[in-house]
């Protein structure tokens, strides 16, 4: 099949368009060909919206066309019910003879069954076409299944001699224009944000998406205490916002209070991840303070990092957190620079 890594480059490209907002589902792409041309294709580009390979085979009127087809999917198709139908018998049901799957799906409701079903219907199913690609692309998912906790992106930024943050400059904003923007493009493509209690004191922060168009995160933060006052935007209940604390306290509108022990650092982010990954929150960024991030990198529970470091020097303040990672990407955005870490 000289076709097949042509059309599942076609189908992970077109998966992409889902990117936050699928969660807690995959982001799914699906191209059918016959012939060596395009029939159709679909993206599954909203939990509860029906699949990826649903939309494709529903956009072809003509039922002779799936006779010598043949769909292409970045996921193995689902085959159970849930808030849409199984996949896998919509392909059946319409004599699809030829599925290419990019990689399996590691949901224990799934896990081959899929393609196992698929080939004892006559369904000849090719696997693992462009599977590293498939499961970057679905890196979120993957990791949340199989290390039971969300994919986790550090994030900051920091001055040309190392600095995150002085007392001395009236400006606080390190970063530029154009890094800030692209700040918050992803924090509308992840599930939830967080930062300990001295950032939200220290620079009151929204955590929302003001500068990009997207759907705002989770907000997360520490509040052992209780201390952090309602005048703080984070307890503004505009959005919805956890607060993790060893006191009780009675949920209010679009915030949650959980209680957990505060004792050593690996401890509390356990809780949090074991929290987070039952609520099924598939992203995590922490962006700050250095403390939270440094507890992060010193139990080496992460993912991803991401760093600007901007053509400004402070001289003096709080210095970077210290990272050891593969750099993958480099990227120039006017003055800054930004560095993209994987663990």
């Amino acid at each position: 099949m000289k076709y097949k890594e042509i059309f599942m480059k076609r189908a992970i490209q077109i998966a992409k368009n889902g990117l936050g907002l699928t969660s807690p589902n995959p982001m799914v792409g699906c191209v059918i060909e016959r012939n060596g041309l395009v029939l159709s294709e679909g993206w599954h580009f909203k939990k509860g919206i029906y699949h990826a390979e649903f939309l494709a085979i529903n956009n072809i009127k003509n039922k002779y066309l799936f006779l010598d087809c043949t769909l292409y999917v970045t996921l193995e198709p689902c085959v159970h019910f849930g808030e849409t139908p199984p996949c896998v018998d919509f392909i059946i049901q319409k004599n699809i003879p030829r599925v290419v799957v990019g990689i399996q799906d590691p949901c224990d409701k799934v896990k081959g069954l899929g393609i196992k079903k698929l080939k004892k219907y006559g369904v000849e199913v090719i696997e693992n076409v462009l599977i590293d690609r498939c499961r970057i692309l679905n890196k979120r998912f993957f990791t949340f299944y199989k290390k039971k906790r969300p994919y986790i992106i550090l994030k900051w930024a920091q001055s040309d001699d190392g600095f995150i943050y002085s007392e001395n400059k009236k400006n606080n904003w390190i970063s530029g224009i154009y890094a800030r923007q692209l700040n918050h493009k992803w924090r509308s493509e992840e599930d939830g944000i967080l930062v300990g209690r001295k950032t939200v004191l220290k620079d009151n922060p929204k955590l929302n998406v003001r500068k990009w168009f997207g759907k705002n995160p989770i907000r997360i933060f520490f509040d052992q205490k209780l201390n952090i006052s309602n005048s703080h935007f984070i307890l503004d209940g505009s959005q919805h916002t956890i607060v993790f604390t060893e006191k009780y306290k009675k949920n209010l509108k679009n915030i949650e209070y959980i209680q957990i022990s505060f004792g050593n650092e690996k401890k509390i982010i356990n809780q949090i991840l074991n929290f987070l990954h039952k609520k099924k929150i598939l992203s995590l960024i922490v962006e700050g303070g250095k403390d939270t991030l440094e507890n992060f990198i010193k139990e080496n529970i992460w993912d991803e990092c991401r760093i600007f470091t901007c053509k400004r020097v402070l001289k003096s303040g709080l210095k970077a957190p210290e990272i050891k990672g593969t750099i993958s990407k480099k990227i120039n955005l006017d003055k800054d620079q930004l560095k993209i870490l994987s663990i």
